[in-house]
């Protein structure tokens, strides 16, 4: 089943200034340290804005590392309205067979909604110390580390305490995350395909490892907005929305001065309280923006460690265009052209080598030592000249498999063999070649640099890869209809 286009409108009609969002891009594409990847813009129900720059693309999905979190919270309230999972509910309660072996008062105590609000009375991120103490049953090893302080009492951003929470959802429901939710909530919003990292298999990872689209993105966020409601049709009680979406235990750690921070709000069922509204967020800038006050909702994607400043950029110039009255039309056919225009900007490098061109018909590069611990996997890189001496192919190794991508002459170049990706690069001069993988379904760029003198490369990540693993792990998992 394809997904039903969201109703459209002009951002003038819907009260949307565009040189709110015109000031919006000017300030992410200019902030160095922001890659932005898509944006999403609904106003009173309607899209407004989208934009994507290439090479991504609409309909390719993304991973949205916590976001994730916001739809296992949806799962829960689903299970809830359903009588398969109760709040007050000790977590134990749950998992009988560790029953014998949770003897911790604290860990016994810690009930359902605890372990939602992140409020599991631990002090600190526990998701190694969880998997140390049992590799194979992380709610196991959850429980068996026993809290610091009285559940309830204290925030923490704890993966087991997500983890915990889709393990039940899971459990009781006898499917997976995606499973139990594509009647329940995909289809009738009418998002397509979606793929979720599991561990163990047939297991969702509930915290992270979501990947799906920006639409689905927006689709959720305008479902808190309508309170639950879609196409007229109540799909989760009104009281889920309220208990999710509101401060269940506080953020803030009192060390900063002056304005609060975006994460120093509070923190409800797996979303997070902000200066504005509320929100899912995810690692490198997926935000699923929900403001009731303004009745919208702003969804993005992108690649950075600097996150608030993203948010900031959002209050400062977006925030503002949303008026109480619709506005002349005059220059919306100006925002709808650049949206349609977006793309990230390709490396700067000559697409040939300067001189020497035949030392580089087919070579092969060793790892450089010391360079990327995060990239341990990268065993050799070999550059290839096709007949002409003008079109490159370079093989990215890991062990026996390689990655094969294509260096074209301009732009961006997409490969979809491996991990779908895109290729950027060339020459910086007549000893270094240098090229940047995009990995598309991720928010992770990978800089590789040749060195032709002692036939050396270097590898950098600009987002490294939070999950570990292979290069040909970037991608999405299959997707949940074909499972």
């Amino acid at each position: 089943m394809s997904a039903r286009p969201l109703p459209v409108s002009t951002p003038a009609a819907q009260g949307v200034d565009a040189a709110g969002i015109h000031a919006f891009l000017d300030a992410v594409e200019a902030a160095p340290d922001i890659e932005p990847h898509s944006l999403m813009i609904l106003r009173h129900g309607q899209l407004v804005a989208s934009g994507w720059w290439a090479p991504y693309t609409p309909d390719r999905r993304h991973l949205l590392y916590s976001l994730s979190k916001s739809f296992t919270s949806t799962a829960a309230g689903f299970a809830v309205a359903e009588g398969l999972l109760r709040l007050d509910d000790p977590v134990i309660s749950y998992f009988p067979e560790f029953e014998a072996d949770i003897t911790d008062p604290r860990s016994r105590a810690m009930l359902v909604r605890h372990v939602a609000a992140m409020a599991s009375g631990h002090l600190e991120e526990t998701y190694a110390t969880s998997i140390r103490r049992d590799r194979e049953e992380i709610v196991r090893g959850f429980l068996l580390f026993p809290p610091d302080r009285d559940p309830g009492t204290v925030f923490a951003y704890n993966q087991p305490c997500t983890y915990t929470l889709a393990a039940i959802i899971q459990r009781v429901a006898g499917q997976s995350l995606t499973e139990y939710l594509r009647p329940r909530l995909f289809d009738p919003l009418g998002i397509g395909e979606t793929g979720w990292l599991q561990r163990p298999p047939g297991r969702d990872l509930g915290f992270s490892g979501l990947h799906t689209t920006t639409d689905a993105i927006a689709r959720l966020g305008q479902f808190y907005l309508q309170d639950g409601v879609w196409e007229g049709r109540r799909l989760l009680p009104s009281s889920w929305i309220a208990e999710a979406t509101r401060a269940h235990i506080s953020t803030a750690d009192g060390t900063q001065e002056g304005e609060l921070s975006d994460w120093q709000h509070g923190y409800g069922f797996q979303f997070w309280m902000g200066r504005h509204g509320y929100r899912g967020d995810g690692a490198y800038g997926q935000f699923c923006l929900v403001l009731p006050e303004q009745d919208a909702v702003i969804a993005t994607t992108a690649a950075t460690e600097d996150m608030q400043g993203l948010l900031n950029l959002v209050w400062r110039h977006l925030l503002p265009a949303f008026g109480a009255e619709p506005l002349p039309g005059t220059a919306d056919e100006g925002v709808r052209r650049r949206l349609a225009e977006l793309a990230l900007p390709p490396v700067e490098a000559s697409p040939e080598p300067p001189t020497r061109g035949d030392g580089w018909t087919s070579v092969v590069f060793a790892p450089k030592d010391g360079e990327c611990p995060q990239q341990r996997t990268l065993t050799g890189v070999t550059v290839t000249a096709d007949a002409d001496g003008k079109s490159w192919g370079v093989s990215l190794a890991e062990d026996d498999e390689p990655i094969e991508l294509r260096l074209g002459t301009t732009g961006w170049t997409v490969a979809e063999g491996g991990p779908p990706a895109a290729v950027s690069g060339g020459w910086t001069d007549q000893d270094t070649l240098s090229l940047d993988v995009l990995f598309l379904e991720t928010p992770h760029r990978l800089t590789v640099t040749c060195s032709l003198p002692d036939r050396t490369f270097a590898v950098r990540w600009h987002t490294t890869p939070i999950h570990g693993g292979r290069l040909r792990s970037l991608r999405a998992p299959v997707g949940d209809r074909v499972r």
